[in-house]
């Protein structure tokens, strides 16, 4: 790596904290309804079926963002979204046991230049560009035959129930902004597990 790269890469952390702060300073001017919001996660149906030896799931996600979250991600700021997913054993005697978890990761980001919202799937390298937030969003709440583990994992004989959230993940940001974050409810964004008794 070159000096001016080393340089670059050096400065990416601060500016990204630089923006981070200004928009937490600054408030939510920037939000495009210009109101003040809470923002939500939701998740409102979730199945699974069968298909060709693995279960595959389809779902259905409110995601709205807050204030805060639009005015950063309008200011330039990348979002990371999650869905997280779990495999549960259901056991008569014994403590349920996490038999499989799968975490999709996404990116959100907005350019300005061509005032497209872009969506990249972090696991399987998939981008797609949106004219709108709103389309973004909702592409990113309609979950649709995604592969979630094979049938020959799952014992006959056994119930398995399946749960599914989603989040807003902070994880990625410098650790002062993580702690910043922590004490502002408007980036709080985390739906509450919705489960489901897997059926075959």
């Amino acid at each position: 790596m070159s000096r001016s790269s080393r340089i670059q890469a050096m400065k990416s952390p601060r500016r990204l904290a630089f923006a981070m702060l200004a928009v937490l300073v600054l408030g939510t001017g920037l939000a495009q309804d210009n109101v003040d919001r809470e923002g939500y996660f939701e998740v409102r149906s979730a199945s699974t079926q069968s298909v060709e030896g693995v279960q595959r799931l389809d779902a259905r996600l409110q995601l709205v963002l807050s204030s805060e979250a639009l005015a950063a991600l309008e200011s330039g700021v990348t979002l990371a979204i999650e869905m997280q997913m779990q495999v549960i054993r259901v056991k008569r005697f014994l403590v349920d046991s996490v038999e499989a978890e799968l975490t999709v990761r996404y990116e959100l980001e907005f350019r300005p230049l061509s005032q497209r919202y872009i969506v990249k799937n972090l696991n399987s390298g998939d981008q797609d560009s949106f004219a709108t937030l709103y389309s973004a969003l909702n592409s990113l709440g309609r979950v649709q035959g995604l592969p979630v583990i094979d049938d020959a994992l799952l014992l006959p004989d056994r119930t398995y129930r399946l749960r599914l959230r989603a989040m807003l993940n902070t994880q990625q940001y410098p650790a002062p902004l993580r702690l910043l974050f922590f004490w502002r409810g408007q980036w709080q964004l985390q739906s509450e597990w919705y489960e489901w008794l897997l059926e075959r």
